[in-house]
């Protein structure tokens, strides 16, 4: 394949000073959740002093140094409350004898080094510190200036941005499209934002391959002749052909059955499905997306997937991020599940600093889906609209906490030596980067969907090594 016709989430800057420019990005401000987050590039500069303001402003200060001054209009932060300096080509952070304190992934400092995903907590406002990002104009980018786009493509990132530019140029295009990502990472709405994008006239088809029982898979895809078996009371024309003109949407595609599979070759190759019963097969005109949280070549090699199927499927490819790798969005994804969930009642939400850093510092195993339920039975739960930590989910409290015992897997006794010196190398590098699943990958020299299958083979959770 082509490789600059796939499209990745890697997140390329996060390997350290000289491969992209520093960034800080307001991802939470508990009195205004509803205002989402945004972004602040530190582009040439050695110190950065944030405060109370009257609104959200940076301003550049020349003098020996290049200094930049960001403010904030949270009631709670010092005028002068925090200062980050860059030190031996790393930043510190130091707390400015500010009033209520400076903390760093939950715990008060007065100095201390940040690391790439750090949370710094000033205030009732939450930052993500990001070490080495793309650069990207301009300067402050606040969410609401983000142009609009189908749900589930707005991002704060520079990184993932450029993956979603490019994504936007595939889906006017007939390419296939491949989304591969966890469980709720917001597959079906890329899908449904390719469609959105394309301009194609007919309607968007959404397939769970998985829910379709395996006997049922041909008739149900590909329609069927009345009488082609018993209850066939009448043609069908199936789901195929009901995206005619549109795009269809074959959702968890590494659980399609093989005798499926052939048939579904046919429909990408020849743009014509034969139903079940039938003699001549109907022509179709339609744009396929397949999404999955599978490794498709690794079924593949397994003869579980067909080889040729994968081929067709794999014109494009985007790798959705996990919702634990992109804090810097939480805000954006917070703001919108809040009026997804709560309509009108959201504009009175406000959220207590202990919750709010419980919900920034949680794992999120289930991703967007599981952040959806938490926030829609928080807010029912928040009666006089401020939502507490003894409002969020039970899963979310009895978590393990970021420095607490990280979920290792598989005992290395029951492995073979290679495996056992791999799951080890695993360990110590995700304990040495925070559960970063990406500077994993890029200290290996792998591909993070390639470290994301070994994780899930030691049954090893990158969640809890994060600090």
């Amino acid at each position: 394949m082509d490789p600059s016709r796939t499209i990745t989430q890697t997140h390329e800057g996060r390997s350290g000073p000289g491969k992209g420019q520093p960034y800080l990005f307001l991802t939470l401000r508990c009195d205004r959740p509803l205002e989402g987050g945004a972004r602040f590039s530190f582009q040439g500069a050695d110190q950065v002093n944030i405060g109370r303001g009257s609104a959200l402003q940076l301003e550049r200060q020349q003098g020996e140094t290049t200094s930049i001054r960001i403010s904030v209009p949270d009631g709670r932060m010092s005028s002068r409350h925090a200062r980050l300096q860059r030190v031996l080509g790393a930043w510190v952070i130091e707390d400015a004898d500010s009033k209520n304190g400076t903390f760093v992934d939950g715990k008060r400092v007065t100095s201390s080094p940040l690391a790439d995903d750090a949370l710094v907590e000033l205030g009732h406002s939450f930052f993500v510190f990001r070490e080495a990002l793309p650069r990207a104009e301009p300067a402050l980018l606040e969410q609401r200036a983000l142009k609009p786009l189908p749900r589930g493509m707005a991002t704060l990132s520079p990184a993932f941005a450029v993956e979603l530019e490019r994504l936007t140029a595939f889906a006017r295009s007939q390419v296939p499209v491949l989304v591969s990502g966890e469980t709720g990472t917001g597959k079906e709405l890329i899908a449904s934002a390719i469609h959105e994008l394309s301009g194609r006239p007919g309607p968007f088809v959404a397939v769970n391959c998985g829910a379709i029982a395996p006997n049922l898979v041909e008739s149900e895809l590909f329609g069927y002749r009345k009488g082609a078996f018993s209850g066939a009371l009448e043609d069908r024309p199936g789901l195929v052909r009901s995206s005619e003109h549109g795009t269809l949407l074959l959702d968890e595609i590494g659980d399609l059955p093989l005798a499926a599979q052939a048939a579904l070759l046919r429909v990408l190759q020849e743009n014509e499905v034969l139903p079940v019963g039938g003699t001549r097969p109907v022509k179709v005109d339609l744009r396929v997306v397949a999404a999955t949280h599978r490794d498709l070549a690794a079924l593949a090699a397994q003869d579980r997937f067909r080889r040729d199927l994968l081929a067709r499927l794999d014109g494009a490819r985007i790798s959705l991020p996990a919702l634990r790798e992109r804090r810097e969005d939480f805000g954006l994804i917070l703001s919108a599940l809040m009026e997804k969930t709560a309509g009108e009642m959201a504009r009175d939400v406000i959220f207590s600093p202990d919750a709010a850093r419980t919900l920034l510092l949680h794992s999120w195993p289930l991703n967007v889906r599981e952040l959806e339920k938490c926030i829609a039975s928080a807010v029912l739960l928040a009666r006089d609209r401020r939502v507490e930590l003894e409002h969020l989910r039970e899963s979310l409290l009895n978590a393990p906490k970021p420095g607490g015992p990280p979920r290792q897997g598989i005992a290395p006794e029951g492995l073979r030596e290679p495996d056992r010196r791999l799951r080890e190398q695993l360990i110590e590098l995700l304990r040495a980067n925070g559960g970063n699943v990406t500077a994993v990958a890029r200290a290996m020299g792998k591909a993070r969907t390639q470290v994301q299958r070994w994780l899930r083979r030691f049954d090893i959770d990158p969640g809890s090594f994060i600090r």
